[in-house]
């Protein structure tokens, strides 16, 4: 007989980052500066009514996890009130750059690691309490999380997944009975929601502040443990950390899967909204779901962050530029770890080249193209990001319809001009015919690039279609999930889960749930606009 799965308050945990790094374990959860640790011991603190919304089944069968019935120890469990004795709860400290200042200490303000549990393949993962309450970081906050903030992390960390991007995951959405008091917009106008917390799970959460934070106070003993454990763990490949060549190695992996990771991001139109130092994980994962945002209209400069529309320095085409900005404040903080910085700056160059390479390749198969013009189709992917800005033009829609008609065009160019025209039609928002006259004339350079392709239409089709989505969470998605979900209706989420876990799949029964942003969400709040309240 198969032994049944445990749920998480049966589970066996294990302890790693507080067995291994200098923690305090005073327990004492006011906020203050925490000197000289890596990590601060915490208590959850306990909420009113804890209820399960949400679960992700894929993670928890590979966590080797049960679902758990709607109210009972596991959610307990999943919400702060119930700590099992294998459960060893932490505050990670770090610091950060935020908005491009130099923030200080930050820290695990709200978010409580309960430790690891090992996966179904022999891996551990961490699982992290977000909204769990106050540590000895959080500064002003009260340490909770309301339900559209933490219904935005669970859906997108999981949705990403499923479109192939690297990133942290979600296990599950609890609601708490709590009430919590949040001024959206910072504009004056506090309003009482309802609280949650999200479990979400990564094999660390260890971030390039982390070894910022012990660079700037001198604490080098604590950032070269760091460096060791995260190696260790989590970069084994390299083998022990027995001198500077490891860091540099290492230096350049973290470099190379950051690259691959912006890649992805500008590949599906993903902005992250608040991409300060704190928020990059050292294992190139994408962490920190807060103020993101796909794009709709594509527009270069688009932020969804209100807190940014100052300087926009988080805007989707600033990304790749805030990535390897990121690297180099982290090699300045690792520089203390060997003889001469300078040893540091190829992996900086690697970032920069395996972005470029990544992306190429990605922008080649969302194209449909596979022999390789490099000096021309560069310039074709330059024309092409033009032209769908002065167009106005819906970024996954352009691309999944041109997954259907550019296989048909290069089968039978005499179709192009029907095609373009019904691409066009389906695919941009408000532009006229003078704006839309540079796309279309990259459209036909385009049809004439394709003509110089070998592969059947057919299998130009199947590579595109699995390259462009159909589905991504669109922010007024997420808002109708939200508000549904406030009112105490779960079927909104549960679809969107559902499709998002097959965003390439056609779904022709969930077809409205790939529609341009209808004219309502254009200003509507947390439908074109959020901000870092959460």
């Amino acid at each position: 007989m198969p032994t049944s799965l445990p749920t998480i308050d049966t589970a066996p945990f294990q302890n790693s980052f507080v067995d291994e790094m200098r923690g305090e374990a005073s327990f004492d959860n006011r906020p203050r500066q925490v000197p000289g640790y890596h990590y601060s011991r915490v208590q959850p603190t306990p909420v009113q009514d804890p209820r399960l919304l949400a679960w992700s089944d894929e993670l928890a069968a590979y966590l080797g996890l049960a679902r758990p019935a709607e109210r009972g120890p596991a959610v307990d469990a999943l919400a702060g009130n119930l700590v099992t004795d294998t459960m060893k709860p932490f505050a990670a400290r770090y610091g950060g750059h935020q908005f491009g200042s130099w923030a200080g200490q930050l820290g695990d303000g709200r978010a409580i690691s309960l430790g690891e549990v090992t996966a179904t393949d022999g891996t551990p993962w961490e699982i992290q309490l977000k909204g769990a309450g106050p540590t000895p970081y959080s500064r002003r906050a009260d340490g909770r999380a309301v339900l559209r903030s933490s219904l935005r992390e669970f859906l997108c960390s999981e949705a990403m997944h499923y479109l192939g991007v690297p990133t942290t995951r979600a296990l599950s959405l609890v609601r708490t009975g709590d009430l919590v008091v949040r001024d959206m917009f910072y504009n004056g106008n506090p309003q009482a929601e309802p609280g949650a917390i999200v479990a979400r799970v990564a094999p660390t959460f260890v971030r390039f502040g982390n070894f910022q934070m012990m660079a700037s106070a001198g604490e080098l003993d604590n950032l070269r443990a760091l460096a060791d454990y995260v190696i260790r763990r989590y970069y084994p490949e390299l083998g022990e950390p027995t001198g500077p060549e490891v860091y540099v190695r290492w230096f350049e992996e973290i470099s190379r899967r950051t690259a691959v990771m912006l890649a992805h991001w500008m590949s599906v139109g993903f902005v992250h909204g608040v991409m300060n130092t704190d928020n990059m994980s050292i294992l190139g994962l994408t962490i920190d779901y807060g103020p993101y945002g796909w794009l709709e209209p594509y527009d270069p400069d688009w932020t969804p962050n209100t807190t940014d529309f100052g300087s926009r320095r988080y805007a989707y085409g600033q990304q790749p530029n805030v990535g390897l900005w990121n690297l180099w404040q982290l090699a300045r903080a690792l520089a203390h770890l060997v003889p001469d910085p300078e040893l540091l700056r190829p992996g900086l160059d690697l970032y920069s080249s395996t972005f470029e390479a990544t992306r190429h390749a990605m922008m080649l198969r969302k194209l449909g193209l596979t022999s390789r013009n490099e000096a021309d189709d560069k310039a074709l992917f330059e024309a092409l990001h033009e032209a769908l800005a002065e167009s106005e033009v819906d970024m996954t829609l352009f691309f999944r319809h041109l997954s259907h008609a550019a296989p048909a065009v290069r089968q039978d160019p005499a179709a192009a001009a029907a095609a373009w025209r019904e691409l066009l039609a389906a695919a941009t928002y408000s532009a006229s015919p003078e704006e839309e006259q540079k796309l279309r004339s990259w459209l036909s350079h385009y049809q004439q690039r394709l003509q110089q392709e070998t592969a059947a239409p057919e299998a130009i089709r199947e590579m595109m279609l699995a390259a462009n989505p159909k589905y991504v969470l669109r922010n007024y998605l997420a808002q109708q999930a939200i508000e549904a979900a406030e009112a105490g209706d779960l079927t909104v989420l549960e679809r969107l889960m559902t499709v998002l876990k097959t965003p390439f799949a056609e779904q022709p029964e969930h077809e409205e749930l790939a529609a341009k942003r209808p004219d309502w969400a254009r200003e509507k709040p947390g439908c074109a606009t959020l901000s870092c309240s959460s």
